[in-house]
């Protein structure tokens, strides 16, 4: 029997070559009608014989472009209208409130990458080759549906090659929006640091050779601007230190492929698989011991970030040239990744010697993911280039939420429906840049999506920049919001991720979180599903004198816990930090302390590792986020399986874990002469211990086994391994975070999910 059907297809669906797909897979069928864009997606009206149209759904799930993804297919009989053949339409963007799924930025394939090197091909050498199956995407966009007039392509007209290309049903490019050659399309050029373009030479040609002088430049990638350099070069890497002000955060590489990146890091099956996906991460490897890679590069850290090229550009750049480049985001300090040329221009003249630029704009600026490998599986540090937009998709609906995440290393979150979409990394929001680019990505994901939030979710900490964004917009827009308290939200995160509905313990380690009571947590156990938490444990309570100062300088945290526990004879104590301190700033710590003078107190597990570290003589001072946890890590002796005495006692129905015999212990070690890297290890085996035995205590008055970890801490792969081998081997189901960083870049998914589902 003869039908018409109306299908509509939902998903990663636009801007992946579906659309002649469909078009070719009704060549093996008698059908009649037409395909489009549209705002819900791909919606396709087909008509003929009722079981030819049920084995083209069946061929439309199995035969799926490379890049397409379905989440939903909806399907609507209709009256038949006798169409005659099949083409393709003209994109419909009538409805307002739909949504269509944008797909993320995608590394050059296979078929593009040999092109780029054929010199019989017509794109040989061209840095912006790309077809349906690669290319920029989401960093391109400036509205649904995925046309070219709807793209930062706009600006470039196909040549008539192109545009036959881009017509022919057949060709590999048809209907591929950043279509274009050198002809028609996006072009590099060259500058002196003086901001004037060098004439008469290969842009990339001239780059290569400058960078091989010694030269740092500022190179245009895919989502933004990266400084550049050769990082086998000591002096050069160092120079680059000093003028970008990064004293020791290390920087990213890149290498041309992975027999490159074997000269310096070891590279497990997991790793390798990560460095090759098309979303070209970020990967954390372990270097080897005669690296041929500066040393300024990662200082005091056994790990490199390292990535393969992902644009035809950084090909160029690369082949047969370089073991590896620096690639570290072109920006300062917490600035967001600049991406626009001028701005480039006039920010970076004094760091760099030259600038490779292109005249294609970058809408959505975009830097890269970061990704570690933990007990086999991936876990992010950075979820964006290659991965943003990209939704968490759930079993279950919620409410239209805007999310706007905590301070540091923010995210934000929309949810709709059974989707949530967590936007880029876009950096910590007390540096007005960042702040700038969180309002911005608000209003571009917002316009993407067809969002209008009937809730904004924040975090509790009410001096949170994001927090009085929420209640400003809240009261101008008459929009419910909610506060969710930090640490609940990144509980939720892990929660929602792996599926989980009902309550669990949750384990939430960090280095800061407004508490209920006003304090600052970050050593917390939670009883929690969707609609309510119950704080059931913590770290006991030490002062951090100074505030925010005792963040930067460690030693305060770990004479802040020695004072609770010597009280004045903690100055006494023959500790290199304290030795190295003068007596009269101590006794005024002691009065902060005793007058309770800007030293608020925190239950912080990452706190503690800062004060361990302070206390064995890794780290005094700090100059990025987690520098002293990261280099206590890096000398953890392996084979180490002894830890320290600690106790866990109840108070007012809360177990409380009382970190003083671990001070006491490690005092008498380093007495004793017991090495750094044995003490790091007792004491990270010690965290894992007393982990697992507050789960185990917990779990003996709720028979909860569900244990969701979350919080930074969980980036330390020593720990998190060592913690999951604990609570498993006491028959807990574990649930660590792959989908969204366990740090803050994950709170804005928990908010979502908690407000959302209220």
């Amino acid at each position: 029997m003869k039908i018409r059907e109306n299908i509509i297809i939902r998903g990663i669906v636009q801007g992946v070559g579906f659309r002649p797909f469909i078009h070719k897979l009704i060549k093996n069928y008698n059908l009649s009608g037409w395909v489009l864009n549209s705002n819900q997606g791909v919606e396709i009206e087909v008509e003929g014989e009722e079981e030819e149209l049920d084995s083209l759904i069946e061929d439309i799930k199995e035969k799926l472009p490379p890049l397409a993804r379905i989440e939903e297919i909806e399907i609507v009989k209709l009256p038949l209208v006798g169409y005659k053949g099949f083409f393709i339409k003209k994109s419909k963007t009538k409805e307002e409130n739909s949504l269509v799924l944008v797909s993320p930025d995608i590394s050059i394939c296979k078929d593009c990458l040999q092109e780029l090197f054929d010199s019989q091909n017509r794109r040989f050498r061209y840095p912006f080759i790309n077809c349906t199956n690669c290319g920029p995407r989401f960093t391109i966009i400036k509205d649904i549906p995925y046309d070219r007039e709807k793209t930062t392509m706009s600006a470039f007209k196909m040549c008539p090659q192109c545009q036959n290309e881009y017509d022919n049903l057949e060709d590999r490019r048809y209907h591929a929006q950043p279509n274009a050659c050198a002809h028609c399309g996006p072009q590099v050029f060259i500058y002196n640091r003086d901001g004037k373009i060098i004439k008469n030479v290969n842009p990339i040609e001239q780059a290569v050779k400058f960078l091989k002088e010694g030269k740092i430049g500022a190179i245009k990638g895919l989502g933004g601007f990266h400084l550049a350099c050769d990082a086998t070069n000591d002096q050069t890497v160092l120079r680059l230190r000093n003028l970008k002000k990064r004293e020791a955060k290390p920087f990213a590489l890149m290498s041309f492929n992975l027999e490159k990146i074997e000269q310096y890091c070891e590279v497990e099956k997991e790793e390798r698989e990560q460095l090759e996906s098309r979303a070209r991460p970020i990967v954390l490897l372990k270097k080897k011991r005669d690296s041929i890679i500066s040393s300024f590069v990662a200082p005091n850290n056994n790990y490199l970030g390292v990535m393969l090229p992902y644009t035809p550009l950084h090909y160029l750049l690369l082949k047969d040239t370089f073991s590896a480049l620096v690639m570290t985001s072109g920006n300062f300090s917490e600035d967001p990744i600049i991406c626009d040329n001028q701005e480039a221009l006039e920010k970076l003249d004094k760091v760099v010697d030259f600038f490779l630029l292109y005249n294609r704009e970058i809408f959505n600026r975009c830097d890269d993911s970061i990704i570690k490998i933990m007990n086999h599986h991936s876990v992010f540090f950075r979820r964006a280039r290659g991965y943003v937009p990209d939704p968490i998709t759930i079993d279950f609906r919620l409410k239209e939420v805007l999310a706007v995440g905590a301070e540091l290393k923010n995210t934000i979150c929309f949810s709709k429906g059974r989707y949530i979409f967590p936007s880029q990394y876009l950096g910590d929001l007390k540096n007005l840049g960042a702040l700038n680019f969180f309002k911005e990505s608000i209003e571009k994901l917002g316009k993407i999506f067809r969002m209008n939030p009937q809730i904004i979710a924040c975090d509790l900490h009410p001096d949170y920049l994001s927090t009085k964004y929420a209640e400003e917009i809240g009261a101008k827009r008459g929009i419910e919001v909610v506060k969710i308290q930090h640490h609940y939200a990144h509980i939720a995160s892990c929660m929602v991720e792996n599926d989980i509905r009902e309550r669990v313990i949750g384990v939430a380690y960090d280095g800061t979180g407004y508490g209920d009571d006003g304090k600052i947590w970050g050593g917390e156990f939670l009883l929690c599903d969707f609609k309510k938490y119950f704080r059931i444990g913590h770290l006991r309570y030490s002062p951090l004198p100074g505030g925010d100062k005792a963040i930067a300088e460690p030693w305060r945290v770990a004479y802040g816990y020695l004072y609770s526990i010597y009280g004045k004879k903690a100055k006494e104590l023959r500790i290199d930090f304290i030795q190295r301190q003068n007596h009269n700033i101590l006794s005024i710590i002691e009065k902060m302390i005793d007058q309770k003078i800007n030293s608020p107190l925190t239950s912080s597990c990452g706190r503690l590792f800062d004060a361990i570290s302070a206390l064995i003589g890794v780290r005094d001072k700090v100059s990025y986020e987690g520098q002293a946890a990261m280099e206590m890590e890096a000398i953890c002796v392996s084979g180490i399986e002894e830890g320290y005495k600690f106790d866990i006692y109840k108070e007012n129905k809360e177990f409380i874990i009382n970190p003083e015999n671990i001070f006491k212990e490690i005092i008498c070690d380093l007495k004793n002469g017991a090495s750094k890297g044995v003490i790091a290890a007792k004491f990270h085996n010690t965290v894992a211990d007393f982990t697992g035995d507050l789960c185990v205590k917990i779990r003996e008055i709720t028979n909860l086994n569900k244990v969701a970890l979350s919080g930074g801490v969980f980036q330390n792969r020593y720990l998190t391994e060592r913690i999951i081998s604990h609570l498993e081997k006491e028959g807990f189901q574990v649930y660590i975070q792959r989908k969204v960083p366990p740090n803050d870049g994950g709170i804005s998914l928990g908010q979502a999910v908690i407000a959302g589902s209220k």
